[in-house]
C-alpha cells in the first residue's frame, strides 16, 4: 500500500512513530521534518492532493487537535 503522511510541529513525534510502524508499506513523508513551528495547511494540502490524484492509496494527517487537518483535507475530493 502507498501511504502519504504529513503533520505540523505538534504532530511531528506521533507521525514519526506511525512511519516506524508502517515500514511494510511504501510511505512518503510530506513533512514537517522537525518540531519547529509549522502551519498544518502546508502539509495537509500536499497529502490530500496526492491522494486525490490517486498517487497514494491512503493519506494520514496529524496535528495538535486533528481539527485543522480534517477541515483542510475535507476540502479535497477523492
Amino acid at each position: 500500500m502507498k501511504i502519504a503522511i504529513g503533520s505540523d510541529h505538534a504532530g511531528f513525534e506521533y507521525k514519526e512513530l506511525l512511519k516506524a510502524n508502517l515500514a511494510e508499506h511504501q510511505v512518503k513523508d510530506f513533512g514537517t521534518y522537525s518540531k519547529d513551528s509549522a502551519d498544518y495547511p502546508d502539509f495537509a494540502h500536499p497529502v490530500s492532493i496526492a491522494v486525490e490524484n490517486s498517487e497514494f492509496d491512503l493519506g494520514i494527517l496529524v496535528c495538535g487537535s486533528a481539527n485543522g487537518v480534517a477541515i483542510t483535507a475535507n476540502k479535497h475530493q477523492g
